[in-house]
């Protein structure tokens, strides 16, 4: 009654994996007899082909154990055939079982561990992490806040350096508009008449004299170019 009582599930449990050993090792009698009979279905085909001049009676007898052979190796290719579908069966059915097992363990393990967990305490401890997590952004922000005169106003600081760079540009200007000045008052631009610059621009003067009845014209009739032409070749000596 005992024996019945608590052996019953560890025999239950090896049911399956003893019925997995049986079945293989039965497959693998039936697959020798069955090479066994193979062996002897040719051995009696050779018979059969040796007589069939010679001797009938024998060839016939042979064909006859040869057909009987093949009836018995039919039945054992069938019933391997029976047994590793019922193998196969046996084998998908006992994964299925563990891996069910394996899936109820995980669950069960999963179940205790959100034993210990409520979601009201779960919320509870988030707060307290959020709020200790702002009181440590506080205390790194007062320790990092400058004591006494140490204290600089960031704005005041932004208008001064506006203001010096304002100073620094005018101050710039100032210097390149000297430097321009100096270098106008070392190197004065020459200025130059319109009547030098109508000289300059008149062909050379021939290098035969005039005659003196070439030169003559009318005052009346000379214009303004004429006559510096006509003082420029009297400076030369023309």
């Amino acid at each position: 009654m005992w024996n019945y009582l608590f052996g019953g599930a560890k025999q239950k449990k090896e049911l399956p994996k003893k019925a997995i050993v049986d079945l293989r090792e039965h497959i693998n009698t039936l697959n020798k007899k069955s090479s066994y009979l193979e062996s002897q279905i040719q051995d009696q085909e050779a018979l059969a082909r040796k007589y069939v001049t010679t001797n009938k009676n024998l060839a016939r007898n042979a064909l006859k154990k040869k057909k009987k052979l093949e009836g018995e190796l039919l039945k054992i290719e069938n019933q391997i055939e029976s047994l590793e579908v019922q193998l196969g069966a046996i084998e998908s059915a006992n994964l299925n079982v563990e891996t069910m097992k394996a899936m109820k363990q995980g669950a069960r393990a999963i179940k205790q561990m959100h034993s210990d967990f409520d979601i009201d305490k779960v919320d509870e401890t988030m707060d307290e992490i959020r709020e200790q997590v702002e009181a440590s952004e506080e205390i790194s922000e007062a320790i990092s806040r400058p004591l006494g005169s140490e204290f600089v106003d960031e704005d005041e600081l932004d208008e001064e350096l506006a203001a010096l760079q304002e100073e620094e540009i005018n101050s710039h200007m100032v210097d390149t508009h000297n430097d321009v000045q100096n270098q106008n008052i070392q190197t004065p631009m020459r200025l130059e008449s319109p009547t030098s610059q109508r000289i300059n621009n008149l062909p050379s003067a021939p290098t035969k004299k005039v005659q003196p009845q070439q030169q003559q014209l009318p005052v009346e009739d000379e214009d303004e170019d004429e006559r510096a032409l006509r003082e420029l070749q009297a400076e030369m000596g023309m």
